[in-house]
């Protein structure tokens, strides 16, 4: 298949035929997110996503996930999108789950018809990046969008049919804004309610704003148990109705995965032994983005 510069997909999508129908990201203005440096945002070419779809169906006959990279397939408009999807339903039956990322912006531009029908044809989860619950911190950070934009385009999205996998980044306002941008965050993620929320922690990357920002002084990151505790913080302000929490990604310190609320007093449990020493954390040269 034509992959164009770093595949940057979830954990959870490691399995997944991944099908790139753009190249970078449609905003990528954050000021902590380096992930497609030097990968001016553009659509591919049809017939090359369409080769691409023949050659899975060649190739991987027996992979039931697919993932649309690359930062915001949802940009698309539904003219592309529309025969993308018909073209996987149509030469990978044994596909079962469409996934992608999105943003607040690219759902605003489409409608709530629209989002039904991207359901109808076979879209089944959208990955969003709330990052956090304080706008303030969203400003800061040049995330384009506040929080009641993300909630708003989220539960349109949720209201069609698509299921949720809503990501936040632990450590983004350093230690100082550590209690508000937890407890914000955990309330947000309370109101989405979505079926999947994943922490991530923040890793400062060369040649981005905020990495500029730490080596002028003008930023402090966390520690490894300033962190935990940030963390510990988030987990007890989010309330999900059935929701997976996930922190396995290898950014982070204590991986896990639980069951909300059935299984958040023992995450709360495991985190303080964590904080009071009685549990190993990843040490910081296997942490990864």
């Amino acid at each position: 298949m034509d992959h164009k510069g770093f595949i940057i997909r979830p954990p959870s999508e490691a399995d997944s035929i991944l099908l790139q129908v753009t190249l970078g990201c449609s905003h990528n203005k954050c000021a902590f997110c380096g992930a497609y440096q030097g990968k001016p945002f553009r659509v591919k070419d049809q017939n090359q996503i369409m080769a691409d779809i023949d050659w899975a169906a060649a190739h991987l006959p027996r992979h039931r996930r697919l993932f649309l990279m690359d930062g915001d397939a949802m940009v698309l408009p539904m003219r592309r999108l529309e025969p993308i999807l018909t073209a996987i339903r149509d030469r990978l039956p044994q596909v079962r789950r469409i996934a992608s990322y999105a943003s607040a912006r690219s759902l605003a531009t489409k409608t709530d018809t629209e989002l039904t029908q991207l359901k109808a044809l076979g879209l089944d989860i959208i990955y969003m990046g709330l990052e956090s619950g304080d706008n303030v911190l969203l400003q800061r950070m040049n995330k384009g969008v506040s929080v009641a934009e993300q909630l708003a385009q989220a539960s349109r999205a949720k209201a069609a049919g698509l299921k949720l996998n809503v990501t936040v980044l632990l450590g983004l306002a350093g230690p100082e804004g550590s209690t508000r941008h937890a407890e914000a965050t955990g309330a947000a993620l309370s109101t989405l309610d979505p079926e999947q929320a994943a922490a991530l922690s923040l890793m400062l990357v060369p040649g981005t704003p905020l990495h500029d920002d730490w080596q002028a002084g003008r930023f402090t990151q966390c520690t490894a148990h300033e962190l935990l505790a940030e963390l510990r913080t988030l987990v007890a302000h989010t309330n999900l109705s059935r929701g997976l929490f996930l922190c396995n990604h290898g950014s982070n310190h204590l991986p896990f995965r639980a069951r909300f609320p059935k299984e958040k007093d023992a995450v709360l449990q495991s985190i303080d032994a964590a904080l009071a020493g009685e549990t190993e954390l990843k040490p910081e040269w296997q942490r990864r983005l």
